[in-house]
């Protein structure tokens, strides 16, 4: 039983409410009679619940609507972590949970990172005539960074989900059976959506997609797509003049007609470029987050609502 049962009812009510305001999710982190587990963001989160089932008590530290690049944690946050039975996290991407997890005691640790091979894509900047040179030094070690958007390549995304659910049944194996079970319907449906991309986007005008941030590397690679990105792997960073006029020359030149942008992270510079070179605009969704303006309520229906969004953007035949 959760001790939080046994203080009072007005500060019982406050500390969930407070818990609520960091994590999304009303239940606690640690200390209820379920396997207990604290997702950093919603990816993880996912494969948590989707595996866990009735099992687990899953909380995140990133809330929805917030970008998970930047998250800082509170106290509270950080205290709860250490109650959980697991953490289900992907390194690298969030330096806070990073060091959190570091210092945490938690018993399971499970680093997503840890159980497919993450990439370098490279830098967004490409040097044509020494143009642009300058302008990507100053985010060189972010640029050349690993690639973390491993979630959105369906095939490394089931290659995670098998190696958490065999953390799960190590962890709790008086339900591993049915860890595993989870984890077969789960993949299967990855298999599916992969196979859904892969013939979708088989024959099309260009292979070139312009994006807000570089999150699509993987998916790109997996289905032979060229992403150009308006900046690095870090959503906020700003792009150079250079990159600017590099991508409305490349547009004319590839054939591009959409300029995508994403629900978390400003839109402006995407559709400024868009507007400026004559292009259109629409959503390809990180999916580092589901909130109200998702176009769709999980990972699947907004998987297959980017899936939409490419093909038309791509001329899919």
């Amino acid at each position: 039983m959760n001790v939080r049962r046994l203080i009072p009812a007005l500060a019982a009510a406050s500390a969930l409410a407070t818990l609520s305001a960091c994590s999304g999710e009303s239940a606690a982190a640690g200390n209820t009679d379920k396997f207990d587990v604290v997702a950093s963001f919603y990816p993880m989160q996912y494969l948590a619940e989707q595996i866990g089932g009735d099992h687990v008590n899953v909380t995140t530290l990133t809330e929805p609507g917030q970008e998970p690049h930047d998250l800082e944690l509170s106290t509270r946050q950080t205290a709860e972590l250490g109650e959980a039975d697991a953490v289900l996290y992907l390194k690298s991407l969030q330096p806070a949970v990073d060091e959190a997890v570091a210092q945490s005691g938690v018993g399971t640790k499970i680093d997503a990172a840890t159980l497919t091979k993450l990439e370098d894509h490279g830098s967004v900047e490409h040097d044509h005539d020494g143009e642009g040179a300058s302008s990507g030094e100053a985010s060189e070690e972010e640029e050349h960074a690993l690639d973390p958007h491993i979630w959105l390549d369906p095939v490394k995304y089931r290659e995670v989900a098998e190696g958490v659910a065999k953390a799960f049944e190590k962890a709790d194996p008086d339900n591993a059976a049915d860890y595993r079970k989870n984890a077969a319907a789960l993949t299967k449906r990855l298999d599916a959506l992969n196979t859904a991309y892969a013939d979708g986007l088989k024959t099309t005008d260009t292979k070139v997609f312009f994006t807000n941030h570089a999150a699509f590397g993987y998916l790109a690679e997996r289905y032979g797509l060229n992403q150009e990105a308006i900046a690095g792997l870090d959503p906020e960073s700003e792009p150079s003049p250079a990159r600017i006029k590099e991508l409305q020359t490349e547009a004319k030149a590839d054939g591009v007609t959409t300029v995508f942008y994403e629900t978390l992270v400003s839109d402006k510079t995407a559709k400024t470029l868009a507007s400026d070179a004559g292009l259109k605009t629409d959503v390809l969704d990180p999916l580092e987050g589901i909130t109200d303006k998702s176009k769709g309520d999980d990972y699947f229906q907004v998987m297959e609502s980017n899936l939409t969004a490419l093909k038309t953007a791509l001329g899919a035949k």
